[in-house]
């Protein structure tokens, strides 16, 4: 599916020429927001970046409309390209799908690579030629503690965490967005942690922290935070079994059992170790459960 996004910066403009464009562009779906280009928390870019699937393509017109700076658009095209899906500029020469479109991509990337450096360069150039003046470093206006600056490193550092959270997202945010508020969090941590690496390991309070910031930005719905209804003990293993078959309905009964392993999940008659037929048994359940 090719996915439109059009962005114009105020209200009193209108995304109407852009529409047409990603229409003419054969868009079966075109998303409108009215938002800065600087400002890469949007709630419509973020829920379009959730929408698409392996497979579509996110069209905009000019790649301004969709960042204005350049590690910007690479960390969204990073994020389509974790999901198998490809990004188009109607007007520039990007098209992942294709190789010339990755080609300029990879040139793009370099190119930010050699700006961070020489900014890099240059910063630890200044500090060196401040200390030997006997300059202070720092903010005048943090030192003064000045509310218009102390808001701006505030929001600065919130954006940071914003850009480090979208790295991320596809680890969690599915998991969250389908188990929550029906099952409790200590179950849907243990269910986003069991196929993740150690290093990349989630505990509950960044979990709530994560979720929490993605309701207040609009990504994830209100509701993800409600409180857990109760489940008889008997029906915890079969809706732990039935969100693993959910997120991966390809998913084989032997691979369950090692994600059920991964999360130390009890068998539930004792055995030392899970097997295919336990699996199937609390998939079965799960259907008369309408769990899945």
């Amino acid at each position: 599916m090719l996915i439109g996004y059009a962005r114009v910066s105020t209200e009193d403009q209108t995304p109407l020429p852009q529409a047409q464009a990603l229409k003419a562009a054969g868009c079966a779906e075109i998303h409108e927001e009215h938002a800065s280009g600087g400002d890469r928390v949007r709630p419509v870019l973020g829920r379009v970046l959730e929408r698409v699937t392996k497979g579509d393509t996110l069209v905009v017109v000019r790649i301004d409309r969709l960042a204005r700076s350049l590690s910007h658009l690479l960390e969204v095209i990073e994020r389509l390209e974790a999901k198998g899906a490809f990004f188009r500029s109607i007007q520039d020469p990007i098209d992942t799908a294709s190789p010339q479109g990755k080609f300029t991509l990879q040139v793009l990337g370099a190119a930010a690579e050699f700006e961070r450096a020489l900014i890099r360069e240059r910063t630890k150039a200044g500090l060196a030629s401040a200390r030997n003046e006997g300059r202070v470093g720092g903010n005048p206006g943090l030192r003064a503690k000045d509310p218009a600056a102390l808001r701006k490193v505030r929001l600065a550092r919130q954006d940071g965490y914003m850009e480090r959270l979208g790295k991320t997202a596809q680890d969690w945010v599915p998991h969250v967005r389908r188990l929550r508020p029906d099952m409790p969090w200590e179950d849907v941590l243990r269910v986003v942690n069991a196929p993740l690496p150690t290093n990349r390991r989630w505990t509950q309070s960044r979990l709530l922290r994560a979720v929490k910031a993605y309701v207040r930005d609009g990504f994830l719905p209100e509701t993800v935070l409600g409180r857990a209804g109760r489940r008889d003990t008997d029906d915890r293993l079969p809706a732990i079994v039935a969100a693993i078959k959910g997120a991966d309905p390809d998913i084989t009964l032997q691979a369950i059992c090692d994600r059920l392993e991964a999360m130390r999940e009890r068998t539930p008659r004792g055995r030392t170790s899970w097997q295919p037929s336990s699996v199937r048994m609390l998939l079965e359940r799960a259907e008369k459960l309408n769990f899945l």
